[in-house]
């Protein structure tokens, strides 16, 4: 009994000890990114520029522009008028042409008093002022853009239309309902796809590319017939599918896309699709 007692404590002990180990190894692993962050944070003084909801470009003291986004983690003041002294702690985003803001102190507020000596008209460097139009673009809570590509089996031709709303519920997640025509010497197909859209988080969210996946209901309209190159609008059936979609977007709006769809027959099994986002 005696014996069964020591070797049930024994396990016990052994039992502790690895969760013990588990938990220590658990919390070193999720504090390095925390710590790594913190090793590239920087701070840098000057006068605000130009400021939107999601970018802030600052004049610092040493007469270079700085560009600036702002996410859910940063602090800052409910207003910033331009012209005033800003004190910004920052770390770097996926894109070397702009940091994330994390903390925001306003200094001064507004521009400097009257009296100083005015210096020269403050020009920014072309290439900043692109990166700030284009990232409060696809800041922009609604899109429309195109799309074209081709299909497998069957093989057809295709074109179309789609809107993209968002960020719903999570800043990665978008709705992105699009219209398809597929055109091909047996199947005619009008698609409406109802797709969801979830940017992958490993992606800074204005970086110049991220990659996504997502997919949602589709509802097809098709015609297949032989030797006969016409459209008849009566002749289509309904059918419905699942699409499944993961593809590359870059920050200019241009993206990549490779999409199929299951449970339908007369739908592609493979779409490869490339489109301009507005």
């Amino acid at each position: 009994m005696r014996a069964k007692r020591k070797s049930d404590d024994n396990s016990l002990g052994r039992c502790w000890i690895g969760a013990l180990s588990s938990l220590f190894i658990s919390t070193v692993v999720l504090s390095m990114p925390v710590h790594a962050q913190e090793a590239q944070l920087v701070t840098t003084i000057g006068d605000v520029t130009s400021l939107s909801r999601d970018t802030m470009l600052v004049k610092a003291e040493d007469g270079r522009f700085r560009l600036y986004t702002f996410d859910r983690n940063t602090t800052k003041p409910a207003t910033i008028p331009i012209g005033s002294q800003v004190r910004v702690l920052s770390y770097p985003s996926s894109d070397p042409g702009f940091r994330i803001a994390y903390v925001v102190t306003v200094l001064r507020q507004g521009p400097a008093p009257t009296g100083v000596t005015p210096s020269e008209p403050d020009v920014v460097p072309l290439e900043t002022r692109d990166l700030e139009r284009s990232i409060q673009r696809a800041a922009r809570r609604f899109h429309l853009g195109v799309r074209g590509g081709v299909s497998l089996d069957p093989e057809l031709v295709l074109i179309g239309v789609h809107a993209q709303f968002g960020p719903f519920f999570n800043p990665n997640l978008f709705f992105r309902p699009n219209v398809e025509f597929d055109y091909g010497e047996v199947t005619k197909m009008f698609g409406i796809n109802a797709e969801v859209v979830y940017r992958m988080p490993f992606t800074s969210r204005f970086g110049q590319w991220g990659v996504y996946f997502g997919g949602g209901p589709a509802f097809n309209f098709a015609e297949q017939s032989f030797g006969r190159n016409e459209v008849s609008f009566s002749d289509f059936r309904y059918d419905s599918a699942l699409n499944i979609l993961a593809g590359i977007q870059y920050r200019t709006g241009l993206f990549a896309e490779v999409k199929t769809s299951v449970y339908a027959n007369p739908a592609p099994s493979l779409r490869l699709l490339i489109g301009y986002t507005f």
